[in-house]
């Protein structure tokens, strides 16, 4: 049987078996079918695994990513130990912030994709608005 998102989404809140695989999937799609990225304001996506975290700013008209910078770039991974802290994403929060503004991106959309705005990726966005970066 194939349901829509929508019912999918129901049936994992009755606790009903779904793939997480497949409900990360869906949490991802209805939280970026409200945003898209402009040339004049750009997404910021994000992607956290258990050891990185990874940011690109990307724009949806021309389908191409502007910015790129993660925590295993060689200037932020000499400044930490690891990856997985909240200060390595402020960090390069910052340094992202700091990439855009070269290339006059002040104003962007922030995509936390099915990640929760707690922890890292709070702490990525702090970061790229102490960087300049206004959402």
């Amino acid at each position: 049987m194939k349901f829509s998102p929508r019912t999918l989404l129901k049936l994992k809140s009755k606790n009903k078996k779904l793939r997480p695989r497949k409900y990360k999937r869906l949490k991802r799609e209805t939280v970026r079918g409200r945003m898209k990225g402009t040339l004049e304001r750009p997404r910021l996506s994000v992607f956290r695994s258990n050891e990185n975290i990874y940011a690109q700013i990307i724009d949806d008209v021309n389908a191409k990513t502007l910015i790129s910078c993660s925590t295993l770039d060689r200037s932020i991974k000499l400044a930490l130990s690891t990856g997985r802290t909240c200060d390595a994403s402020r960090l390069m929060g910052e340094k992202l912030a700091e990439l855009s503004l070269k290339k006059n991106i002040t104003k962007i959309v922030f995509d936390r994709g099915p990640y929760l705005y707690h922890g890292r990726i709070k702490a990525l966005a702090d970061g790229a608005r102490a960087g300049g970066l206004q959402f």
